[in-house]
């Protein structure tokens, strides 16, 4: 590969980090395997390179790490709204209350279904 293909395939990178970027603050999720893939296959491409130009790399690099806490958040924040969610249904199946001497009563929520006939 040359020294201008390998600049090409950088900037190329390059751009892909920032749609990245653009897709994780805007909680766009769905659009990130589409670039996971392409972004793969460019780093498979530069790491075939004998020698890359470290001050090319460096701000590809910066991106990366930006993205990776980036992508670090989004997982904390998808794992808190399913923690709440789980929460909220443990929630409406019931409540678990204890008495003075340490008792556990459970009070369940759940009305029943049962269809009843009158005459």
């Amino acid at each position: 590969m040359t020294e201008l293909h390998a600049q090409d395939k950088i900037d190329e990178l390059d751009e892909i980090l920032e749609l990245e970027r653009e897709a994780l603050i805007e909680g766009k999720l769905d659009k990130l395997q589409s670039l996971l893939e392409r972004k793969d296959a460019l780093i498979s491409d530069l790491n075939m390179l004998d020698e890359l130009e470290r001050d090319a790399l460096e701000t590809v690099h910066n991106k990366v790490s930006r993205n990776q806490l980036l992508l670090e958040s989004a997982m904390q924040g998808i794992r808190s709204v399913a923690n709440r969610m789980q929460e909220l249904r443990r929630v409406r199946k019931g409540l678990d209350v204890y008495d003075k001497s340490g008792r556990k009563s459970s009070y369940s929520t759940m009305v029943s279904k049962k269809l009843e006939k009158r005459a």
